[in-house]
């Protein structure tokens, strides 16, 4: 299983939505926070993907669903510096976590169309990424992505497909 997180508003739903289909994001979409859980299965050529979306309001209980989580796809919306420090300490809770010692992450820097291009800079040393690079047990892949241009998005489906 491939669980999605990361708090509120940075983009998780858009970023599934595109996924199964890149005809359901345009510049007009927009998409309702996910207050529960969402389970969304991606067709890559002829394996299918299960993604469990966890809604960043969620994050108290995310803990009970990490059972069996094979990958993790971390959002961080990258226009938002306000949020990129508790973005930081959910994504701290989740390297600590016991159950996902061994999970790769998948860190992805949203909302690239929203933001300038120093904000990733500024992003990545807000979040303490090359500290966090050397120090955590799983293995952090780090992209952008803007759901509107579709920016990032062979990346991740590459993260997706890869063999752990």
């Amino acid at each position: 299983m491939i669980i999605c997180l990361g708090p509120v508003g940075s983009g998780k739903t858009l970023l599934l939505k595109s996924l199964q289909n890149s005809s359901n994001v345009d510049s007009t979409t927009t998409a309702v926070s996910t207050n529960g859980t969402d389970i969304v299965n991606i067709k890559i050529e002829d394996t299918s993907y299960q993604i469990r979306e966890l809604g960043g309001s969620m994050a108290p209980i995310w803990p009970q669903y990490f059972a069996n989580v094979n990958k993790i796809i971390y959002l961080v919306d990258a226009s938002n510096l306000c949020q990129i420090s508790a973005a930081g300490v959910l994504l701290y809770t989740i390297l600590v976590h016991p159950l996902l010692k061994n999970s790769p992450i998948l860190l992805v820097l949203s909302k690239m169309d929203a933001s300038y291009r120093q904000m990733r800079n500024e992003a990545l040393l807000m979040l303490q990424m090359r500290r966090l690079q050397k120090e955590a047990t799983q293995k952090i892949t780090i992209t952008e992505y803007s759901a509107i241009t579709g920016e990032g998005k062979k990346d991740i489906i590459n993260w997706i497909t890869q063999k752990i």
